[in-house]
């Protein structure tokens, strides 16, 4: 049996972390190739493209600030030279620093806007643009967050960053319609991984307590997320784009 993403490549930004690991395996066990790309050294990816490959697709990996609108081209490039051509692009990395507006410095927001929104414009520009040329199917996703609809003082350039994201899968959105190309956000709330899982794991009482903020009294697992962006990806959808996956258990509805 053809599996979904058979004889497709999928390209992940952020893919060494909780998420995109998730993300990456997932498509994998969906017949995907995947390409890898992170700030990590090479070393530090053995561990998961050893997992992709049992899934019998190939998988590669690439060091890459996508901060660096070059270096993603390069990447983009090498990895269709490997793979063969990206059909889907995750837009996953990013950096959260926790500080106010007047306790962040502006070496630190422009960091946080670099990283979460320039390098989703960068990932997505350069997977997108080689599609429309080759007049092909494709996908992208953007990981948002429902901080972009919620104020969070304590993390405002990450915040502002998602928001900012936000437009910018609606603008690519419309602007990639007419070429079949899917352009979709998945906001996730609460997610027990990351940043959250390394403070939760020093502070056991504030992760109970987040999860009973959550009305569905339950964190997200990186998987959960995983399997909702396969599911934006499907082929089969031709209609589904410029949308926000909010995927939150119902905090948006309280906060």
């Amino acid at each position: 049996m053809k599996k979904l993403f058979e004889e497709k490549t999928v390209l992940i930004s952020g893919g060494l972390g909780d998420i995109g690991s998730a993300i990456a395996i997932a498509f994998a066990k969906e017949g995907a190739n995947v390409a890898i790309g992170d700030v990590q050294p090479a070393a530090m990816a053995v561990p998961l493209l050893d997992e992709l490959n049992s899934f019998s697709v190939r998988s590669h990996y690439t060091q890459v600030d996508v901060s660096d609108a070059a270096a993603v081209d390069a990447w983009v490039a090498a990895a269709t030279e490997a793979l063969g051509t990206v059909h889907i692009a995750v837009a996953n990395a990013a950096t959260v620093t926790i500080a106010g507006l007047y306790k962040i410095t502006p070496e630190q927001w422009s960091k946080e806007l670099r990283i979460n929104l320039d390098g989703a414009f960068y990932v997505s520009r350069a997977v997108t643009g080689r599609l429309v040329e080759r007049q092909q199917w494709g996908s992208v996703v953007f990981v948002g967050s429902w901080a972009a609809e919620a104020v969070h003082a304590h993390i405002p350039a990450y915040a502002v960053s998602k928001a900012g994201m936000r437009m910018l899968c609606q603008c690519m959105a419309l602007e990639l319609a007419p070429h079949g190309i899917m352009v979709n956000e998945i906001a996730p709330g609460y997610v027990d991984a990351g940043l959250s899982r390394r403070v939760w794991e020093l502070a056991p009482e504030q992760k109970e307590e987040a999860r009973k903020k959550v009305p569905v009294q339950a964190l997200i697992t990186p998987a959960e997320i995983a399997a909702q962006v396969v599911r934006l990806c499907d082929p089969g959808n031709k209609h589904i784009t410029g949308s926000i996956l909010l995927m939150d258990g119902g905090l948006s509805l309280v906060r």
